[in-house]
């Protein structure tokens, strides 16, 4: 009896809080779920230069290169360069629709890309390096649309970007990501000799990477 009176006794006190001990802590209140973000996909011939315009936007969260709208599953740069694979050099764009709309993303789009080249970016050629907007839903695809044909009512030549339904988008190999952060000059270089800025002043004027309006550019003096 002595010893089931003890075990009791022992139980009870392993259940009463030690004398001078801090109450037990409050559990935290649960976090606040991290705000709604959005995807926007785009091709504008090579990743590389695709990437800045977007990053340097306030509001956007991240920017990946990689390859996306063929069939091929997990390409390699190799496999997309040899463009075999249906895959275009893209970027996916991961943003805060309450920080950035998607139709500011669709502005520094246009403003990045030769919008009447079919099938190849300046001095890229290939069905890999063609423009489009993958759209990820109803809204994206009215928008994108809507922003296609007021570029057009700007220019004569008919534009040539697509704009395809997203499909699964596979990031490009490490070395790819922030390519103008690792390799700045070698970026600069591919850049220039590429032509890309000279063409984008042809066709945008100075607008920069912002996006900002239109201006047609002064006839050249022959």
């Amino acid at each position: 009896m002595r010893w089931k009176l003890i075990l009791a006794a022992a139980l009870l006190l392993a259940a009463l809080p030690a004398f001078g001990a801090e109450p037990a802590a409050v559990p935290a209140a649960v976090p606040a779920a991290p705000a709604a973000t959005a995807h926007a996909t785009f091709a504008g011939g090579c990743f590389w230069c695709m990437v800045h315009p977007f990053d340097q936007l306030p509001g956007v969260i991240k920017v990946v290169s990689g390859y996306t709208g063929g069939s091929k599953a997990k390409p390699t740069y190799e496999q997309v360069s040899s463009g075999t694979t249906g895959h275009a050099e893209a970027v996916d764009v991961v943003y805060d629709p309450a920080k950035i709309s998607y139709e500011k993303l669709l502005d520094v789009f246009w403003h990045n890309v030769d919008p009447f080249a079919k099938n190849y970016q300046f001095c890229d050629h290939g069905t890999q390096y063609r423009s489009a907007i993958f759209v990820h839903d109803d809204a994206q695809k009215r928008l994108a649309e809507a922003s296609k044909a007021e570029i057009q009512k700007r220019f004569k030549p008919p534009i040539q970007t697509e704009i395809d339904p997203a499909s699964t988008f596979w990031p490009a190999e490490e070395y790819h990501q922030d390519y103008y952060k690792k390799s700045s000059l070698s970026y600069r270089f591919y850049r220039a000799s590429c032509g890309r800025d000279h063409r984008l002043e042809e066709i945008w004027g100075k607008s920069g990477e912002q996006g900002r309006p239109y201006e047609k550019p002064a006839p050249r003096r022959r």
